[in-house]
């Protein structure tokens, strides 16, 4: 299955403006706020995209050879990234909805319920400790004439971490949600530019200006 969407699917709409505009200023209108939300899902799900296909590099890997926290890191990474896309709140997020309307086969909406289970695990803390740790007492051999307590036993439940199989289908499941709202950012960055026109010129230049950041400049 091919999961790598164009990455900047969502460009300029107005095809006689520069590929640079002179100036570009702040927008913060409604229709604005809802193309905002769409361009992060977008990146989330290609930072989910990524995730995947380095984790698959680092699966290939002879099980001596991995770095066992690297696996773990990248599939947790994952696993929050696309949880995120259909998170509750003001942002007009992902629903069920669209994960059952990709043209997908097999049991999507299945493993697309174990993975938000998945992520809840994975940041939540347990309901029951015995989830995260099974606690022992160790014992004096049943054959030894004084039986006794000998110590306490701590054992650490191992965190999931998918198969090949499974890191292939949370790609996929991301390559298609990702196209379907691109699909949508495009047609809502339309939106957004007709509304801008009929703004006031005016308090549009008058409006805080936007430059690209630059890696650079992260803090």
């Amino acid at each position: 299955m091919d999961w790598e969407p164009e990455r900047g699917v969502v460009g300029g709409t107005d095809g006689t403006s520069p590929r640079v505009a002179a100036l570009t200023v702040a927008l913060d209108i409604p229709s604005a706020r809802i193309l905002a939300d769409q361009a992060s899902i977008i990146e989330d799900l290609q930072f989910v995209m990524d995730c995947c296909k380095r984790l698959l590099v680092e699966l290939d890997k002879p099980e001596q050879d991995r770095d066992g926290v690297v696996p773990q890191a990248l599939w947790s990474s994952a696993l929050v990234a696309y949880a995120r896309c259909f998170g509750p709140g003001q942002r007009s997020g992902l629903t069920t909805e669209d994960v059952q309307n990709l043209p997908l086969h097999g049991a999507v909406m299945k493993f697309h319920t174990w993975v938000i289970e998945e992520r809840d695990k994975l940041t939540g803390p347990p309901a029951d400790p015995f989830e995260a740790a099974k606690i022992g007492v160790a014992l004096s051999p049943p054959e030894h004439k004084e039986r006794r307590v000998q110590g306490i036993a701590i054992f650490s439940a191992s965190r999931v971490l998918i198969d090949v199989i499974g890191v292939r289908q949370l790609g996929g499941l991301a390559s298609e949600l990702a196209r379907q709202t691109a699909e949508k950012a495009q047609e809502q960055q339309d939106s957004v530019l007709t509304d801008a026109r009929r703004m006031d010129i005016g308090s549009l230049y008058g409006s805080p200006p936007l430059h690209a950041r630059r890696p650079e400049d992260a803090p």
